[in-house]
């Protein structure tokens, strides 16, 4: 169902583009429309992982610069049947963590500094499966061509008044400078609804199937209740500087949009860890053994052998001296 429902907003999108076109320069317009998307979709599937990437100023790490996180992530990624994907660190104070790139193999997961430092071991591993199921369930390609074609109506409407006041006779506009008025404030508000719309659908996906993933649902709920109070408190000011991006972090990047919305990105915070809580009291009921066991069982299976920390990365509260070196 989420799938048909994508598919569904994805082709209003292109026909909103579309219809940018010909309310702008007619039939031509909207023929220009159609290959200008076109371009930029080709564009955006190659390249827009390496933009996003960049743009935060993420750094590579490997399992000699960054073991845990790595390991965190290498682990994941053989349990969910996914190639192993890049892994990066970005310098932000804010927790959170976003997953680019145009398939399973040849994405990458990033993580702030501040997710590292102030997540446990079992949360950072709730977060990490969270973005391995946006990549499984290809999200990533499906939320980059959103973003490019809402941003490309933006940019259409912008020029509206330029190329769309003249003669309609001339350009073949039907609606004329009322055609131009729908594009220049109606069209980019209905982008951006439909992309905020596609946003909230695959979180609650990814959420789930992020959740089975780790094996715990519990993990992510908590990891989600610690990144939510912490990004109202403390800015991104990357995000800030690139709003569209938003929607590809865990949780929003931005200050003031919490609320579940048309107007927001993400789903209301309360409402995904209630949806991962209940998730967890179904495991629990279907469960033959006692919770503990079962709960002993799970982390087994993700840290192995590892000896580490259940709260943070460092021993004793003290900073962590190496997930990403």
């Amino acid at each position: 169902m989420n799938i048909v429902r994508t598919a569904m907003l994805l082709a209003v999108m292109t026909a909103l583009f579309m219809g940018v076109g010909l309310l702008i320069g007619g039939k031509g317009g909207m023929m220009i429309a159609f290959f200008v998307a076109l371009a930029m979709n080709i564009f955006s599937y190659w390249n827009s992982d390496r933009m996003v990437l960049s743009m935060y100023g993420a750094k590579e790490v490997d399992a000699r610069s960054a073991p845990e996180y790595y390991g965190i992530v290498h682990d994941l990624a053989t349990r969910a049947g996914l190639p192993m994907p890049r892994v990066y660190v970005i310098d932000s104070a804010q927790p959170n963590a976003f997953a680019t790139g145009r398939n399973p193999q040849n994405a990458a997961v990033a993580a702030s500094t501040g997710l590292l430092h102030s997540l446990s071991y079992e949360e950072v591993a709730g977060v990490m499966a969270h973005e391995l199921a946006h990549i499984q369930n290809r999200d990533t390609l499906t939320m980059t061509i959103t973003a490019t074609i809402a941003g490309a109506i933006s940019m259409l409407a912008n020029f509206a008044m330029f190329f769309g006041g003249g003669n309609s006779r001339e350009n073949n506009n039907p609606l004329g400078f009322v055609g131009v008025l729908i594009a220049m404030i109606v069209a980019p508000f209905a982008a951006m609804l439909v992309q905020m719309a596609i946003s909230r659908t695959r979180e609650y996906s990814a959420d789930r199937r992020g959740a089975e993933i780790c094996g715990n649902p519990l993990w992510l709920a908590s990891a989600l209740k610690k990144i939510a109070v912490a990004a109202g408190r403390i800015p991104n000011d990357e995000a800030e500087h690139n709003p569209a991006t938003a929607h590809m972090f865990i949780i929003n990047p931005l200050s003031g949009e919490r609320m579940d919305n048309l107007f927001s990105t993400h789903p209301n915070t309360e409402n995904r860890i209630a949806a991962l809580e209940e998730m967890a009291r179904g495991e629990r009921q279907r469960s033959t053994g006692p919770a503990r066991d079962d709960t002993a069982r799970t982390n087994t299976a993700v840290r192995k052998s590892r000896s580490v920390p259940t709260t943070g990365w460092g021993r004793g509260g003290e900073p962590p001296k190496g997930p990403w070196s």
